[in-house]
């Protein structure tokens, strides 16, 4: 069965540092495209981050420069290395995976969520 599980959340400074890591249990993740979303209180969810099945990756506006998704297939583990954090970065972050592989806005199976908060 297909699970996603995410780690690494809490609460930094401004300006501070989080690795978010999402560990993907299952047979199919290396063929599918992960993603990082999040969702602030009273705001839609949206895609921070995502890379596809042979490496490509597409990141939300607000986090270029400052975030860095990457993945180890080996491993099954996909990782959100979050840089210069602001308060608006506050949110519920969720790992999720779609089966298609390639960039998507479809996604399948999703984590329960790590929550990150930016305050000073």
């Amino acid at each position: 069965q297909e699970q996603l599980v995410e780690t690494g959340g809490g609460l930094v400074q401004p300006g501070g540092s989080l690795r978010l890591s999402c560990a993907a249990s299952g047979s199919i993740f290396s063929r599918c495209t992960m993603g990082w979303y999040r969702q602030a209180p009273g705001k839609q969810r949206e895609l921070v981050a995502q890379v596809t099945n042979d490496g490509r990756t597409n990141y939300a506006d607000s986090v270029k420069g400052r975030f860095t998704l990457s993945r180890d297939n080996a491993k099954n583990m996909v990782y959100l290395q979050m840089n210069s954090l602001k308060p608006e970065d506050t949110a519920v972050y969720y790992c999720a995976a779609s089966a298609y592989g390639g960039i998507s806005t479809k996604y399948d199976y999703w984590g329960p969520g790590t929550q990150v908060t930016v305050s000073s």
